[in-house]
């Protein structure tokens, strides 16, 4: 399919671009990337040339924005549904990655006007804030999200947990220390969350997201190589709450994909410095293209 796009900036009240259908559409959708902090310029010109009206925005690290994820209003997602309502979008959906699809799902529950959500290697947990708040602060733990002025319960992180070294020993609270900033190569996080359950157990009860009352469609796509945080298990309990409460739900996975799913069209995920995805390239297109048909036929309300 080739549709002719016409794409902006957006600079009120976020930074982002809306790329949209020369002729118009009626499926808007909401491109939220995770931690990377970026504007998804080229996931959301993948989603337009489909014949969707795609906006991408900055989400934290903006002006005004809190510099890290601490705290972030969800009224920064409900207001994008409504820029979208305003464009002329009758079904509007939201596309989230890793802690995008956090966001994604947080919105749907609080805002009826989210038709469908698509959360590619999603969490089923509300955690605490990575990098700083408002007050530049990192710690104490504080919860990712707001609604309404008040912060959502969320898991926080077990500061003692110790990530493997290549020879999977680490000898010192100091090579943790490095190992977790990325100053020693990259590493696998996932056990630093699957510990955090684990350390906080009593906490998890309240820090469910509750899709069960999402009015959305839901859409989870997962990897079961994730190396960053446990998608596969958490995209399988909110599968696992949808179907509970007789919602809507595919789950869609491939065992030897990782955190970053790549889509038809899109270039390869870049290596990370600091963090292991898991995964390979070819996996990670695999479950991209496999979703592929599901994700627009979910976008569009063909599901």
């Amino acid at each position: 399919m080739h549709v002719e796009v016409v794409e902006r900036e957006v600079a009120e009240p976020w930074e982002g671009v809306l790329v949209a259908p020369a002729r118009g559409g009626d499926v808007g959708v909401l491109v939220l990337a995770g931690s990377s902090g970026r504007v998804e310029r080229e996931r959301a010109r993948l989603l337009a040339r489909q014949g969707m009206t795609a906006l991408a925005i900055r989400w934290f690290g903006g002006p005004g924005q809190p510099p890290g994820i601490c705290e972030v209003p969800l009224e920064t997602f409900t207001a994008a549904v409504g820029l979208l309502r305003a464009h002329g979008a009758a079904r509007v959906g939201i596309l989230g990655v890793s802690k995008g699809a956090e966001a994604a799902l947080l919105t749907a529950v609080r805002d009826p006007r989210v038709d469908v959500v698509v959360a590619l290697s999603p969490t089923s947990l509300v955690w605490c804030n990575i990098g700083p708040g408002l007050d530049g602060e990192h710690r104490p733990y504080r919860s990712s999200w707001t609604w309404r002025g008040r912060p959502l319960p969320f898991v926080p992180l077990d500061d003692s947990w110790t990530p493997a070294t290549p020879t999977n020993s680490a000898s010192s609270a100091t090579s943790a220390t490095s190992a977790k900033s990325g100053d020693s190569g990259p590493v696998a996080v996932r056990g630093w969350y699957e510990c955090s359950e684990r350390t906080f157990a009593e906490l998890l009860p309240a820090a469910e997201i509750p899709v069960d009352r999402a009015r959305a469609d839901l859409l989870l796509m997962a990897g079961g190589d994730d190396a960053m945080w446990p998608s596969l298990p958490s995209a399988e309990r909110l599968a696992e709450r949808r179907r509970a409460a007789g919602a809507p739900v595919r789950l869609i996975a491939h065992p030897d994909a990782g955190h970053r799913p790549r889509l038809p069209g899109e270039s390869p995920a870049p290596a990370s410095p600091r963090f292991r995805h898991g995964g390979t390239p070819e996996a990670d297109a695999l479950l991209g293209a496999t979703a592929w048909p599901h994700v627009l036929d979910a976008l569009r309300g063909d599901a």
